[in-house]
Parts: C-alpha cells; sequence; structure tokens
C-alpha cells in the first residue's frame, strides 16, 4: 500500500469516527424544548473539529450524515427538520472551517468561528420566516414575534458555545490524533508564546461553555 493511499484509508477511518461520535452526542447530550420547540446538540462542535482537520467539504459531508441520522433516530421534524438542522450546520462549520482552514492560526480560528456564529443566526432566522409557518401552521407574523425573545437569543447563544466549545476542545482532540497518527504531525500556528495564547484560549472558553450552557439551562426550564 502507498503512502498516499495509507493517509488517505487514515483521514477516512478519522472521518468516520468524528461522525459517529456526532451522532453520539445528538443523541445523547441534547437539551430540549428550549422555547417550547427548539433544541440544542453539541454535533456542531464535533463537525467544526472535522472540517478544521480535513476541510470544509468533508465538513459539510459529516454534517449531512448525521443530519441523515437524526431524522431516522430522534427527530420528530423530518424533512423539514432534515433541512433546518443542515442548514445549521452546514453554515456554520462551513463559514468557520472555510477561514480557518486556508491557514491554520488561532487568529483565524476566532475570526472564522465569529463569522460562522454570525452566519447562523442570520441564516436561521430567514429560515425560520420561510419553514416555521409552514411545519406549525401559524401566521409569519407570529414568527416575527418570536424574533427578539427566542429565535435571535437561541441561536447567538448555541452559535457562541459551539465556537467556545470548539476553541476549548480542538487542541486536545487534535492532540490525540496525532498520537494515533490518525493525521499528520504539525499544523502550522500563529508563531510568538503559542503556550500563554492556548492558556488564554482554554480559560476564556471554558468560562464562556459554562455561563452559555447555564443560560441554555436556564431557557430549557431545566434550572
Amino acid at each position: 500500500m502507498t503512502k498516499k493511499a495509507n493517509t488517505r484509508i487514515k483521514a477516512l477511518a478519522c472521518m468516520a469516527m468524528l461522525t459517529a461520535l456526532a451522532v453520539v452526542a445528538d443523541i445523547f447530550l441534547r437539551i430540549p424544548n428550549i422555547g417550547g420547540f427548539l433544541t440544542y446538540e453539541p454535533k456542531d462542535v464535533i463537525l467544526t473539529i472535522g472540517a478544521f482537520i480535513f476541510g470544509p467539504v468533508p465538513g459539510l459531508i459529516m454534517s449531512l450524515v448525521v443530519c441523515l441520522v437524526e431524522m431516522l433516530t430522534v427527530s420528530t421534524t423530518g424533512p423539514i427538520g432534515l433541512l433546518m438542522n443542515f442548514l445549521a450546520s452546514g453554515v456554520f462549520v462551513g463559514v468557520s472551517s472555510v477561514i480557518y482552514f486556508r491557514k491554520k492560526t488561532m487568529s483565524r480560528a476566532i475570526i472564522g468561528l465569529v463569522a460562522g456564529s454570525v452566519s447562523l443566526v442570520a441564516v436561521m432566522l430567514l429560515w425560520n420566516y420561510i419553514m416555521t409557518p409552514i411545519y406549525m401552521g401559524v401566521p409569519r407574523e407570529a414568527v416575527l414575534d418570536l424574533f427578539v425573545p427566542l429565535l435571535i437569543p437561541f441561536n447567538a447563544i448555541k452559535a457562541a458555545l459551539n465556537a467556545a466549545l470548539v476553541l476549548l476542545l480542538y487542541k486536545g482532540v487534535v492532540t490525540a490524533l496525532r498520537k494515533s497518527r490518525l493525521i499528520p504531525a504539525r499544523e502550522s500556528n500563529d508563531g510568538g508564546n503559542k503556550k500563554t495564547n492556548t492558556i488564554i484560549v482554554v480559560i476564556v472558553s471554558a468560562l464562556a461553555v459554562a455561563t452559555l450552557l447555564l443560560v441554555l439551562l436556564i431557557f430549557a426550564g431545566v434550572l
């Protein structure tokens, strides 16, 4: 077997593993009934990490597979839910990884995740306005009334929480995959005091995750 073929097989195995982990996160780590009909699940965290490693197109393929599995297992919203879930995951994963993958630095990761978060909020507002009246049988005016009290804060918190989790977990996941020789040994980085930058990002991300998770639990009526 050639080195190129071996590298490709390892990459496929790693993508399959990350996809399976995203499915597990989707099924078992859900926070349902946010605002009555919204659900948070952390699958996009794993999918974004996969896209950061392998690129936007593999990230979108993994997202589609996970959303299909979700539709066939835990989802009750059928094809409309599939469309909405894939749009949400695809926009966040795709925009974030397009910016980061061309030059893998911490600053580009942060910029990509911010851009992905803003894009997610904008796109999902548009598609909720289009699809929610069809799915729930309510007038569009009723959907507009949900923008400020529910849809904008939910999507903003969801995107920010996912972004913080990516920054918190990415380094550890990449290190583990390198040690297992599933991905190449080195990636480019920002230079400078890399260790200090990483510690700062981890601390800030951990605080953001804890805060945003508490807010989501309050929205869901758990706390």
